[in-house]
């Protein structure tokens, strides 16, 4: 068995990870280059679902993932997870048959979601403005968000009572693998450990190619694409919001302290991580005009930030889960789902690399799939409600 055990990155898939092999009695150290939540996971709308998650055995990890943040909940007192639920809409027929249809499978695949009339989701969200055409409404009441800082202070501080540790700043430059384990190359030296995870979102590509396994990514820097996106952060509003809006002009959750979050998927287009946008220019007017057009209490807002979020998405848009070789020393995580899955990622690869029992969940996302290729399509980015 693995027990000396490093883990790469400090997001909400490193603390899940560091959190399980700390509760299984690993040895386990956390190398982050910078701070916790620097990567993707700080730069989430975090909204717990699976919505258009296909195939179906996506779908299913992804509905374990929200089972595994329930359980994870009901054993202490939690502050990260709010699970009010989600209501959705559409705005011309094109939009509406969309959404039928996705309402429909998930109906199919079992999955909790009912039509709602505008009446009662005004009970729901008291404040919410809806468009006078619309009469049909989509409720997904097990749905939720969280608050990634609470969360991965919850998972990190359980593996730091469990005698995990952290070095940071410490940036891994490349990773190989030797006849007693790993070689862990620093910017500053050189560690080693029997194990390595990579929880390094969007530079996953770089470090399993250091290891004679690249794995492609998504390019996270190109503008306008899969990866990108705007979240708008506003300032605190005498609005009653406490559950997640997917509408066709913005997408908004609460949070906390009275601020929401909010996404216009169809601004996205315009995201580059080169060039964020200015707090007072059109996108900030833009998605403050429309929340004002969808939530009463909310004249007068302005965005404390405007962020450019980089996702992780593997090159075919699935979760990435599993060794990169045939040895058992180097397991790699990577996955845009990584809110919803990082609970159950974190347990099910503490599991495979403590006792090699391995799940039949993650059958259809090993890295194997993807080492070496390069004739994947670009990934489709999201651009209407639902989508992402």
């Amino acid at each position: 068995m693995s027990n000396r055990i490093a883990v790469v990155g400090l997001g909400v898939l490193g603390a899940s990870v560091a959190r399980s092999l700390a509760l299984r009695g690993a040895e386990v150290t956390v190398f982050e280059r910078s701070a916790a939540l620097a990567g993707t996971s700080g730069t989430s709308f975090a909204w717990t679902n699976s919505h258009s998650k296909n195939p179906r055995s996506y779908h299913d990890l992804n509905v374990a993932g929200l089972a595994e943040h329930d359980a994870l909940a009901s054993d202490t007192a939690q502050t990260w997870l709010v699970r009010n639920g989600n209501l959705e809409w559409a705005e011309d027929p094109t939009g509406a048959d969309r959404l039928a249809a996705s309402v429909a499978e998930l109906t199919d695949r079992d999955y909790p979601v009912d039509w709602i009339t505008p009446q009662r989701a005004r009970e729901l969200v008291p404040d919410l403005r809806i468009p006078d055409h619309v009469t049909d409404i989509a409720h997904y009441p097990t749905e939720g968000h969280v608050f990634p800082a609470l969360l991965v202070s919850r998972l990190w501080g359980e593996a730091r009572d469990h005698g995990a540790r952290l070095r940071c700043p410490a940036t891994v430059t490349g990773l190989s693998e030797t006849d007693s384990g790993v070689r862990i190359e620093l910017a500053d030296g050189v560690a080693e450990a029997d194990a390595v995870v990579l929880a390094v979102g969007r530079w996953t590509e770089a470090l399993t190619a250091s290891a004679g396994h690249r794995i492609p990514v998504a390019d996270p820097d190109a503008a306008g694409t899969a990866t990108v996106g705007m979240l708008g952060y506003t300032n605190p509003l005498p609005t009653r919001l406490d559950r997640i809006l997917t509408t066709p002009r913005l997408n908004v959750r609460p949070d906390g302290g009275g601020r929401l979050i909010v996404q216009g998927l169809d601004l996205d287009a315009d995201a580059d991580p080169a060039n964020p946008p200015a707090l007072d220019g059109h996108h900030a007017r833009q998605l403050c005009s429309r929340l004002n057009d969808l939530l009463d209490g909310t004249g007068g807002a302005h965005l404390e930030s405007l962020r450019i979020g980089q996702r992780a998405m593997p090159a075919d848009g699935l979760t990435v889960a599993g060794f990169l070789g045939d040895r058992g020393k180097i397991y790699t995580l990577c996955t845009h789902s990584g809110i919803t899955l990082g609970p159950l990622l974190g347990r099910l690869a503490a599991q495979e690399l403590l006792t090699g029992d391995l799940a039949e969940i993650l059958a259809d996302f090993r890295p194997q799939r993807l080492i070496g290729r390069t004739d994947l399509p670009a990934l489709q980015p999201a651009r209407f409600a639902g989508q992402q």
